[in-house]
């Protein structure tokens, strides 16, 4: 009878068993957020928006990571062989390089509360994204890829240390040169082969599944999060920097096209915050030209990417919420 009694209680609850399947890319909501703020906070610099708006936003991104980390934390311990199949998958396994990205960005957020407390959280950050991306690199030059796995998703893991530099001048990390130049040139680098293969991917191979359609408007990083990073590390608004935004609009611009029929062909899933911190990035880059060169176009740029990632991000954390809610976690993450 004890034994039964033993087995039974070792059985997961049905609450926690929808744990299994929480995916690891809902991280990706914590970067939109943060992002979010990060504009927030230049529009209150640039415009004089009240910087309330930002803090808000923050707040919401450091309570969207607590609850993201606990449920992740939940599937680790319920269900470790899912998380293995998740790692080892050859697009889902590039999505674990959200969690560290959260780490780079969330000291943006953190530096007013504690600085060293954000330096720390930075720290982890910055040296497990430069050892994830290493670990990538290494696995597909020894290892022969299929051309259907090269998918946006692909750009998040070593493009992704473009996001080294981003909170670096807020934690008063600007001695650490050679750090925000190493973040650059590795994300920029990159960004040139991967792009390639996955636009030649786009162009010669069968389209994207309905669930990663959303995933499209990753491509958007790699200009708008470059621009702000190349900002930010040359501490200056150059030829190159206009460029990259130049580049990110016309970008923003095809994919816009691309994603407004998304509603008719893929119902909702955490999968569409994949749009939020592309989005979120361009509005910041804006906001960062709109500062150094202030004018009549630059200012109704920035405005209007600001408006747009704030409606998008708005809609899907009220989306996301009334899911949970009525208990479609599980469907939501299919």
């Amino acid at each position: 009878m004890s034994n039964e009694v033993d087995a039974s209680a070792a059985v997961p609850a049905p609450a926690i068993r929808v744990f299994e399947v929480f995916p690891v890319g809902l991280f990706g909501s914590v970067m939109g957020l943060t992002g979010l703020s990060v504009a927030w906070r230049l529009a209150h610099l640039r415009f004089g928006v009240s910087s309330a708006v930002a803090d808000a936003i923050g707040a919401i991104a450091v309570l969207a990571f607590v609850l993201v980390a606990a449920g992740y934390a939940i599937k680790i311990a319920i269900a470790p062989q899912a998380v293995k199949a998740e790692f080892a998958h050859p697009i889902a396994g590039n999505l674990f390089g959200t969690f560290l990205i959260s780490l780079l960005l969330l000291p943006i957020v953190l530096a007013p509360l504690s600085i060293d407390f954000a330096r720390a959280v930075w720290a982890v950050g910055a040296v497990g994204m430069t050892a994830f991306g290493w670990s990538v690199v290494d696995r597909w030059m020894n290892r022969r890829q299929q051309a259907a796995h090269a998918t946006p998703a692909w750009i998040i893991p070593v493009v992704g240390m473009l996001d080294v530099p981003l909170a670096m001048p807020s934690l008063g990390l600007q001695s650490m040169q050679a750090v925000m130049v190493l973040g650059l040139a590795v994300g920029l680098f990159f960004t040139l082969p991967l792009f390639t293969l996955i636009f030649s991917r786009l162009l010669f191979e069968e389209p994207l599944p309905d669930a990663l359609k959303p995933s499209l408007m990753v491509l958007l990083a790699p200009f708008s999060v470059g621009c702000s990073a190349y900002i930010l590390t040359a501490d200056q608004v150059d030829l190159f920097a206009q460029a990259l935004f130049a580049l990110t609009v016309f970008m923003l611009a095809v994919l816009l096209g691309r994603l407004r029929y998304l509603p008719a062909c893929c119902p909702f899933r955490v999968s569409w915050w994949a749009v939020s911190f592309p989005l979120a990035a361009t509005a910041v880059a804006g906001l960062r030209i709109a500062t150094a060169l202030p004018g009549t176009l630059t200012s109704v740029i920035a405005i209007v990417l600001l408006a747009l990632a704030t409606f998008v991000i708005a809609a899907l954390l009220v989306r996301t919420v009334l899911g949970v809610a009525r208990g479609e976690l599980r469907t939501l993450s299919s």
